[in-house]
């Protein structure tokens, strides 16, 4: 069976992860299929909404740990050609039915959608604090979030379907079995508007969504090489193996105190 599968309602496009044993992990296989669907549904003219979902327990685990192991590359290999939802060039609305666990690079996915059903029941993580050297800092502040809630994101706490609803990350919390139905529902009213009143007003919204300065944004750089990078495949390893990891923390222990600061990266 296919590890992306799709199916069509008139024009509104399911996108179906499909590694249901994994959790629906991204591999690269799957990387590079979501990527060649996202391409051919922005290029296509008979659809113009599309609903991504998960098979099984999981909407998307995120990295698949055992191939970044045997691949010896923390983060995963994309794929060869561009992802359109991954880059921002897919011009047309996506809704994520989230029907299980959506952590790390699944969450992501999310994030990254327009409009988000989930089933009770499901689980969230942001997860770069326990893979990387600096956890997801621009995850809470790109979702309009408190500063706690920010902080807890991104230090890899979980949280629930039924919290995220009510802090305004989902837009409806559904019954397993009426995800899916609830979807279909909101993609149905996309429809009912004008063409370009839908994608106009889309692109609006996002350019409107806040995002790190470029200050920020390379103090993150700094950051994410501040520390021992051993420890980056360590955590995958005992991920992989199922036991407690070994960090190293810093290479050279007085790291710790000399942070990179927004004045240190200021052009």
């Amino acid at each position: 069976m296919a590890v992306v599968e799709t199916e069509t309602h008139g024009q509104i496009l399911i996108v179906r992860m499909n590694r249901p044993e994994s959790l629906n992990a991204l591999n690269h296989e799957m990387r590079t299929l979501l990527a060649e669907t996202w391409t051919e549904f922005r290029r296509s003219d008979a659809l113009e909404v599309a609903i991504f979902t998960g098979t099984g327990r999981g909407f998307c685990a995120g990295e698949d740990m055992k191939q970044s192991l045997a691949d010896g590359a923390p983060g995963g290999r994309r794929p060869a050609i561009e992802d359109p939802f991954m880059s921002g060039t897919l011009e047309k609305p996506v809704i994520a039915a989230v029907n299980g666990y959506a952590m790390g690079g699944g969450f992501m996915l999310v994030e990254r959608t327009d409009l988000r059903v989930a089933a009770k029941g499901a689980i969230f993580e942001v997860s770069e604090a326990k893979r990387w050297l600096l956890g997801g800092y621009n995850h809470g502040h790109i979702a309009n979030l408190p500063y706690p809630i920010a902080m807890e994101m991104a230090l890899g706490f979980r949280f629930t379907a039924e919290r995220f609803y009510d802090i305004g990350f989902i837009n409806r919390l559904v019954e397993p079995d009426q995800l899916i139905p609830e979807a279909m529902k909101m993609a149905e009213h996309l429809l009912t508007l004008p063409p370009a009143s839908r994608v106009n007003t889309v692109h609006m919204m996002r350019q409107m969504r806040p995002a790190p300065n470029a200050d920020q944004q390379r103090l993150a750089a700094a950051l994410h090489e501040h520390g021992a990078k051993s420890d980056l495949m360590e955590s995958r390893a005992a991920f992989a193996e199922k036991r407690k990891p070994n960090f190293k923390g810093w290479d050279d222990p007085a790291d710790r105190h000399r942070l990179p600061t927004l004045e240190s990266v200021k052009r």
